[in-house]
């Protein structure tokens, strides 16, 4: 089965956002066939979300908070420690793609918990 190309998913995901109202937009293109993807979820007040995109063994996509916590805490990290993870995460991947949506709850519109 063919998996489903990085470009074509982060064009559907930004228009899926914005059909929801919220701002979304490509922050840095990857590989556009097979690049990583982290949504970064910016919440206002310099707090933010950062969600990245891995595979399983079996090719599966697995998406996790790079900052989890406890459901009783906070979902947002202040945003430079983000944007210094984000950047560790550049660092090692240089094909990755950065999706920015703001949006205050929190949402990444993933269709699963994170």
């Amino acid at each position: 089965m063919a998996r489903l190309k990085s470009s074509i998913w982060v064009q559907a995901h930004i228009r899926r956002c914005q059909s929801e109202g919220a701002f979304a937009v490509i922050v840095r293109k990857g590989d556009i066939d097979a690049g990583a993807i982290a949504i970064k979820i910016y919440g206002g007040r310099n707090q933010a979300r950062l969600i990245l995109k891995s595979l399983d063994l079996d090719g599966n996509p697995i998406w996790r908070d790079a900052f989890p916590l406890s459901e009783a805490e906070n979902i947002f990290t202040p945003e430079e420690q983000v944007d210094e993870r984000l950047q560790r995460e550049i660092n090692m991947d240089p094909d990755l793609w950065v999706i920015e949506i703001e949006n205050c709850d929190g949402n990444g519109y993933l269709d699963i918990s994170v």
